[in-house]
């Protein structure tokens, strides 16, 4: 206004003004060049008293400033002699347009969840201003029209129809909303009516929005992916007051409309040709490209609403059979919700048969408004070497899905959980195809993780055997997964395991809560032994001197039982340590301590049942020595009783196997490439083995090699670090051969029978094939 006051004081032509409205219209919009244009042709020129009072424009018309009008006479659908007012896209428009169709959607098959929320928006449209008293104009004929969604195909036409009995549009508003793209007309209308609530003195705000789905305005070009060409058939239901309750209206809008286009550019508006019915309300009918056909298939278009709209508030007809008949019981009261909805829910999105197993339903508005629907099966889909399986929580807003089986909402462990999460506030791409703001979305996985677990603890407390018998021995895996993979929840996760113990009974499973809580005040460490059995745990060296002294153990049988305690590392402020750590502390055995003392004494002035101090030391340089190339340290422990010897601080036998296993799948061989580290060995120097060993070395050397060879691979096996227990036969079948000719010989046999030449000849084979057999 003001650069047209300067003009007319310098006595600016007409044409110029016009030059200035039109960048004026587009500032923001398109480059502030000089657009000059007819001023008596344009539909938005300006008027005659122009000179002196400028008409303000509504933001509709400032969208299509660069329309003009034509003549085509072919159309169908319209009135013969009617005017049909013919616009064409601006070039932007025309851009978008083609990202839209070509560019925007991942699947197809979306545009009919676009068009149906499109008619969900325009029925909830018409209950609110229906409720509040603002319509005005409609037919005493149309007030019994239900509320409803119809949708209709016709293979032999090739076309797909859908239709609403809300809102309408008039001639107006199909400008509005359908000539601008990105202009959403369900958000200028929540906003209309939440600023005439907000303006109301006294008044409550207008909750009105909740259930509105549009959001971007462009979800109805999505029509165009599938179609050649798109008509929409409307009739307003009537006009809205404003503020003064006064009802403002245009000749002609009572009248059917319909609005055509082919999405290349222009778009037709003209009255409906009167041979065509239409009642209050909308219909897009589509006319299918013919590669899409699919599309005007009945059985097709029922799985996609299935899918993506089952839950739309509005019944759903199809060629006149109602689709959605199962409710959005996650948006309702928890406590309003019986076994028996949940039941038909849970078969409905889990695709299963079965009865869930465990039901978590809440709301939440923090951090951010959720409703959440999340069932336990009774068993996995995992097992018996099936497939893994993928996500099984759909994300939906405002009841339409937006992305199915969602792998964003809920941690990988999770993936046995299934169910529906539900949030309005959570920012989708254009597309609506995915959740938009990672920040948030990580949030929102946050505090669902957080809530599942809590209800497992809860059912861990309150229905133990259920969660034993039932849940973790189905789901137990999962758990363990987690702790490896979700360092957040790896503390929480940990109180819900179970495991056997060396002081239960077989089967008895107890937490760690629990074994912490029968520790001795003065033990600060958790240990635990990996064996593939109970039994073989029970019988192994390292649990000798956790017998002796009492100390619980808990007992480890499967790989991923490894890595939880290697990730785990604490629990409560105390470490996990592995019973086969040299680090492990052994308090003294029940007893006198210095009955203890004086037994050590005996056994140690006892030449002929242990070894002297400097005879321990002469035997571990030579045990060292004799096998360097496996060997890295050898000392004595007091940790054993029974058993001659083990090693320590080694890797872990499940660890090193499972790697073997995926180097094997990968095209490596199964030997070679994985070399045994040399390792620590701990002996008893009260063991007779030991003692005899020491004494073989200086008399039969060649023996006592072969010996200590077979007592290194015996605490290998033991440690579940022999990679291939074939390797020691020849050794064994040897050993037992000089066995059987010693005791011959004991037993008065004729030595011709066992020539003494020839045992010594076997015991140098011996040697040499044990050195084969290293390299």
């Amino acid at each position: 206004k003001a650069a047209l006051s300067q003009c007319a004081r310098r006595g600016a032509s007409s044409r110029s003004r016009n030059t200035l409205l039109a960048v004026g219209a587009n500032h923001g919009r398109r480059s502030l060049s000089t657009i000059p244009f007819p001023s008596a042709q344009h539909r938005f020129a300006v008027s005659k008293d122009a000179q002196t009072k400028i008409q303000p424009w509504s933001n509709h018309q400032i969208a299509l400033m660069s329309t003009e009008a034509t003549a085509d006479d072919e159309a169908t659908t319209t009135t013969p002699d009617a005017p049909k007012d013919e616009m064409e896209f601006q070039a932007e428009t025309r851009q978008l347009l083609d990202i839209v169709t070509h560019s925007l959607y991942t699947d197809k098959e979306v545009f009919l969840r676009e068009l149906v929320s499109n008619a969900s928006d325009a029925l909830e449209k018409l209950r609110h201003i229906q409720a509040t008293g603002t319509l005005s104009g409609t037919g005493s004929d149309e007030d019994g029209i239900p509320l409803e969604i119809r949708i209709t195909t016709d293979e032999a036409t090739n076309t797909l129809t859908i239709t609403d009995t809300g809102i309408g549009m008039s001639r107006d508003e199909m400008k509005s909303n359908l000539g601008t793209i990105a202009r959403s007309g369900s958000k200028s209308f929540v906003k209309e009516m939440q600023l005439k609530s907000d303006g109301k003195d006294g008044g409550e705000p207008d909750p009105f929005g909740g259930d509105i789905i549009g959001r971007f305005g462009v979800g109805f070009y999505s029509g165009f992916m599938v179609s050649d060409k798109v008509d929409v058939r409307s009739k307003s239901a009537g006009k809205i007051s404003d503020d003064n309750n006064t009802i403002t209206e245009t000749p002609g809008d009572d009248d059917a409309m319909v609005w055509e286009s082919t999405g290349t550019g222009k778009y037709t508006i003209a009255p409906l040709a009167s041979d065509i019915r239409q009642d209050r309300g909308t219909s897009v009918v589509l006319h299918l490209k013919p590669e899409l056909a699919q599309y005007s298939n009945e059985s097709t278009i029922e799985t996609i609403l299935k899918k993506y709209s089952n839950f739309v508030g509005f019944p759903i007809f199809l060629n006149g059979n109602r689709v959605n008949t199962i409710d959005a019981i996650w948006l309702q009261e928890p406590k309003t919700v019986d076994e028996e909805k949940h039941s038909a829910f849970y078969k409905y999105v889990s695709h299963m048969y079965d009865e869930p197993l465990s039901t978590l339903h809440f709301r939440v508005d923090a951090p951010l408004d959720m409703k959440a629907l999340l069932y336990i099966p009774s068993f996995h889909q995992e097992k018996y070497g099936m497939s893994r399986m993928d996500p099984g929580v759909s994300l939906y807003s405002r009841k339409i899905m937006i992305e199915a089986k969602s792998p964003h909402i809920l941690p990988e462990w999770c993936r046995f959980v299934k169910g529906v999460v539900d949030s309005e506030d959570l920012p989708l791409s254009i597309s609506r195809e995915k959740p938009q703001d990672t920040a948030l979305v990580g949030k929102m996985r946050k505090a669902l993780t957080k809530k599942l677990i809590m209800h497992l603890s809860k059912m861990m407390r309150k229905d133990t055997d259920k969660y034993k018998d039932e849940f973790y021995k189905e789901y137990g895996f999962f758990l363990k997964e987690g702790i490896c993979q979700d360092f957040e929840s790896q503390q929480a996760l940990s109180k819900l395991l179970y495991f056997e113990t060396s002081k239960g009974l077989a089967g008895e499973l107890v937490s760690l809560d629990e074994y912490v809580s029968k520790c001795p005040p003065e033990q600060k460490d958790i240990y635990y032994l990996f064996a593939p059995s109970r039994e073989l745990a029970l019988q192994s060296p390292y649990m000798e001197g956790f017998s002796k002294s009492k100390r619980e153990v808990i007992f480890i049988h499967s790989a991923i039982d490894d890595f939880v305690m290697a990730n785990l590392k604490t629990f409560e402020g105390r470490n996990l340590l592995s019973i086969d750590r040299s680090e492990v502390e052994f308090p003294k055995a029940d007893g006198n301590a210095d009955k203890d003392g004086e037994d050590g004494k005996d056994n140690e002035s006892s030449s002929s049942n242990s070894l002297s101090s400097t005879e321990v030391t002469e035997f571990c340089g030579w045990f060292q020595a004799t096998l360097a190339s496996k060997v890295s340290l050898c000392k004595t422990t007091t940790r054993l009783s029974s058993s001659p010897a083990v090693v320590t601080d080694n890797e872990s036998g499940a660890m090193r196997r499972m790697m073997r296993m995926v180097e094997t799948q990968e095209g490596g061989t199964s030997t070679g490439s994985m070399p045994l580290p040399k390792q620590t060995v701990e002996i008893n120097p009260n063991h007779e083995i030991i003692v005899g060993i020491h004494r073989l070395k200086e008399t039969d050397p060649t023996l006592a090699q072969v010996l200590a060879e077979q007592m290194l691979d015996n605490c290998l096996v033991a440690a579940g670090l022999l990679d291939d227990g074939r390797s020691m036969l020849p050794r064994l079948n040897d050993l037992m051969l000089c066995v059987v000719k010693s005791n011959v010989d004991q037993s008065g046999g004729s030595k011709d029978e066992v020539p003494k030449e020839d045992g010594e000849k076997k015991a140098d084979e011996l040697k040499d094939e044990n050195k084969k057999t290293n390299e």
